[in-house]
């Protein structure tokens, strides 16, 4: 898994790039981005991309200044996180921890 962020120097936008290895996540069909970016939906629309080498991956413009809480959900049922994010914080349900992407 890695996280990369590209700041643009024209306005207050840094572009990350989430990517989730094929290792990590088995035969899995479908890895989706959730997270405070879009409300935590794991509907279509957070739907990572598959590559030809089984990499998933997504990028997304997110706000400067800002701090996101994020994770992977596979195959619909699996939350996993990036161990790259930049800290990690309580999801509030039981001893779980959301990655942190700071901005």
């Amino acid at each position: 898994m890695s996280l990369t962020k590209k700041f643009l120097k024209s306005k207050p936008v840094c572009k990350v790039t989430f990517q989730v290895d094929p290792e990590l996540v088995q035969d899995a069909k479908k890895v989706m981005l959730a997270g405070d970016f879009n409300k935590w939906s794991t509907g279509k629309k957070a739907e990572m991309k598959k590559l030809k080498n089984g990499t998933f991956k997504a990028t997304m413009d997110l706000e400067t200044g800002k701090e996101y809480a994020f994770r992977y959900v596979v195959d619909g049922d699996t939350w996993i996180n990036e161990p790259e994010a930049d800290k990690f914080v309580p999801t509030g349900v039981s001893h779980e921890e959301n990655s942190v992407v700071v901005l």
